[in-house]
């Protein structure tokens, strides 16, 4: 669970590599995220009977959830995105065990596997173009390769499976 927090919490010096997800400050919590939207893709889980997640059989598609800016890549309503999507997904410590379909370059699955951060990550890079460029060559991103689910059908989403995003 995140701990309390202001809006004007600071971030304390390599918190990522310090402290577990659970002892995270709200403004730790979100400088994780490196934006890349991929959590946000339409994607093909499947659980064995214990309910657990073999992440090499999940298929993540080019389909984006219908807040999704395919454009931008980044959420039109972040902030108040369950208001718009009851069932959008929210990332939590306690919830990452049952995670691990997130991408291999995901910070918050990084974190919890004690796993490094990705040398382009924002955190480590501190320059957002810089950033933007290495996380572009490394392909990872869904802006401007991704469709809105409005108006698409199960079985038209079931075609457009893609790879080039690797849980």
């Amino acid at each position: 669970m995140l701990t309390d927090s202001t809006p004007t919490e600071p971030l304390r010096p390599q918190f990522w590599s310090r402290y577990t997800l659970s002892e995270l400050n709200h403004n730790e919590w979100e400088a994780l995220c490196d934006g890349c939207g991929s959590c946000c893709l339409i994607k093909y889980i499947d659980e064995d009977e214990n309910g657990d997640v073999d992440e090499d059989l999940v298929e993540y598609t080019d389909v984006a959830c219908q807040l999704m800016n395919c454009d931008t890549g980044y959420c039109q309503h972040y902030d108040t995105r369950q208001q718009y999507v009851p069932d959008c997904i929210q990332l939590t410590a306690e919830k990452m065990p049952n995670m691990m379909w997130l991408p291999e370059h995901c910070a918050y699955k990084r974190v919890y596997k004690g796993q490094a951060l990705p040398d382009w990550h924002l955190l480590l890079t501190e320059n957002a173009v810089t950033t933007q460029q290495q996380m572009r060559a490394a392909n990872i991103g869904i802006a401007g390769r991704c469709v809105t689910e409005t108006g698409m059908s199960d079985e038209e989403m079931e075609t457009r499976v893609v790879n080039w995003v690797n849980p």
